[in-house]
């Protein structure tokens, strides 16, 4: 069994708040990640994912890539986050946070909220022949990284295209239920996620966004948004965009603003961060082979 921790920030706010009961050094992530593989008395050295606002996609990616080399059965792929005043201040520096409840790819949005969450996946090593038609596979991955600014998305969606064309090349695009995007609910951001998304040839396939439910949760994002995506098409739903109610991008995306039913069993999961780190996961349950 291999530990594998997304934090963006983790115990970052001990800095300047560390109480007396709390060593220092839990200011670092490898120490937190040891913590919790001595707790449940786990041998192996954890492997730390801290890549922006990619770390949770780019942990199960991480998680599928050691398990191919069979030197572990299992990873436990964790992602948190908690929220600060460092975290807090800085979106304000950006005039990135919303006074209001975000509305990802709404015309009136003005930015995300920040939120707190933990969410844990296990991911098991299985060979083909064993996988049950009803469990969930990462059947792809892809990163790319356009560099484009240190904080700014790409205004071409570049990265994010560019790991969407990886991912799809050879499927079936009506196959596909639903993409289920980073969506801040940013002006530049959600923009920049409409034009890639275009220029990949999706602009049809349902999108949803889950922010608007409990905010960006960073470290955390991409491994409850990757379950929940997963619970709801196991019950043959695709969720609404939670505070979507008319389109604010160029481009015209198929965004969802109610529930939708659906017998489909794969999705696509995309999130983009800070220094144009951009990941696209394609999942799909045993059954789609």
């Amino acid at each position: 069994v291999i530990f594998i921790i997304s934090s963006t920030k983790g115990n970052i706010d001990l800095l300047y708040t560390n109480p007396n009961d709390i060593p220092y050094e839990r200011v670092y992530l490898g120490e937190s990640a040891q913590i919790i593989c001595d707790y449940f008395k786990n041998p192996n050295k954890p492997v730390i994912v801290s890549n922006a606002c990619i770390s949770g996609a780019c942990a199960q990616y991480t998680a599928c890539r050691l398990l191919e080399t069979k030197k572990y059965k299992y990873a436990v792929v964790i992602g948190a986050e908690i929220q600060s005043k460092f975290i807090v201040s800085g979106f304000q520096s950006f005039k990135a946070l919303s006074l209001k409840a975000c509305r990802p790819f709404d015309k009136e949005r003005d930015g995300l909220n920040v939120g707190e969450a933990a969410g844990t996946m296990i991911f098991q090593y299985k060979e083909e022949n064993e996988i049950t038609s009803s469990e969930w596979i990462l059947d792809k991955g892809a990163i790319r990284n356009d560099a484009n600014h240190i904080s700014g998305p790409s205004r071409t969606g570049e990265g994010s295209y560019r790991a969407l064309k990886e991912i799809t090349t050879d499927l079936d695009i009506n196959q596909l239920a639903v993409i289920n995007i980073h969506g801040t609910a940013t002006p530049y951001n959600d923009e920049m996620e409409s034009i890639a998304i275009t220029r990949a040839g999706l602009s049809n396939i349902p999108v949803n966004g889950f922010k608007g439910y409990y905010g960006h949760t960073m470290g955390a994002a991409g491994v409850i948004e990757t379950i929940l995506s997963q619970i709801s098409l196991d019950n043959n739903v695709i969720l609404q965009t939670k505070g979507f109610k008319n389109l604010g991008v160029t481009n015209n995306l198929n965004v969802t603003d109610k529930c939708i039913e659906t017998n489909k069993k794969q999705f696509i999961k995309l999130l983009s961060g800070f220094g144009g780190c951009n990941i696209a996961l394609l999942y799909k349950t045993g059954g789609q082979f």
